[in-house]
């Protein structure tokens, strides 16, 4: 669409069809690498990417974010991803990644879907407010970035208490930026919170329309103790959807791979295999 230059990684594997991996909203790539590793060793392929404005790809000039821009990219990168045999590759999307495939595959020419198959992580085409809402409140938490990685640290550890394991400093690394002033700042653009988190309600109705369209496999994980996602999102949703599957995986939030990544790679190599 303008050129822009997105960081992808690639996980070798000959099973087809492959996957593709779109992360959430202020998330990179890096928050795949426990299950695209897992698979990649069961020998599915994948490749992860870092969404515009977001960790090692580029930002768009002036911060002029849309959801279009977003959609594109996908697509480029799930065109590149087809399997040696043209398969076209499963998505998995979580949250942000999630709703960008909704709207690829239900808005796709009828006969050439852009994906073998949906694995939307955590997300329905309505969320829950609240939920959306604290998210936003922690990425707007630090305007002025962190003195170091511990302060950092603290920080997440205070917004994830639930988790056991404190994040490193190398676990850090791909998540910070340094400044010119030797703040360490989060990997995403500022400029995202004023323009796609501000247009994000109005696409509402069209994620319902695409949702209704999707004609390929779906497998819904949701985490039961997730804010974002309730028993009436997920219920609206099958209704939308009735051929899609749902898991709701014990234990797990919002941030389903970081808080179950074993039980969720079990249940995208089940349905990779039932494909």
């Amino acid at each position: 669409m303008d050129g822009l230059v997105l960081a992808t990684q690639h996980w070798a594997g000959e099973r087809s069809p492959s996957l593709v991996f779109a992360h959430g909203f202020g998330q990179t790539r890096h928050a795949w690498n426990g299950a695209a590793r897992a698979l990649a060793e069961q020998g599915f392929d994948a490749t992860t990417f870092d969404a515009r404005g977001h960790g090692e790809s580029e930002r768009v000039p002036r911060g002029e974010y849309h959801m279009e821009q977003f959609v594109h990219d996908l697509l480029a990168v799930a065109a590149e991803a087809r399997s040696p045999d043209g398969r076209p590759p499963v998505l998995v999307g979580a949250s942000m990644g999630g709703l960008l495939g909704l709207m690829a595959a239900g808005e796709a020419e009828q006969g050439r879907p852009p994906f073998s198959a949906l694995i939307l992580v955590d997300i329905t085409p309505r969320w829950e407010t609240a939920g959306v809402e604290r998210i936003l409140g922690f990425m707007r938490a630090h305007p002025d970035g962190f003195a170091s990685y511990e302060e950092a640290a603290s920080a997440i550890e205070a917004y994830l208490p639930h988790r056991r394991e404190r994040k490193s400093e190398a676990q850090l690394k791909p998540l910070l930026r340094q400044d010119h002033q030797g703040r360490l700042r989060w990997h995403w653009d500022p400029a995202l919170l004023d323009g796609l988190v501000q247009e994000s309600e109005r696409y509402q109705p069209r994620l319902f329309a695409a949702a209704a369209r999707v004609e390929v496999p779906v497998l819904l994980l949701s985490g039961s103790r997730s804010d974002v996602v309730s028993s009436q999102t997920v219920e609206e949703f099958l209704h939308l959807v009735p051929h899609a599957r749902h898991v709701a995986l014990a234990d797990a939030t919002h941030m389903v791979a970081g808080d179950a990544n074993d039980a969720f790679t079990r249940e995208i190599a089940t349905f990779m295999q039932s494909l």
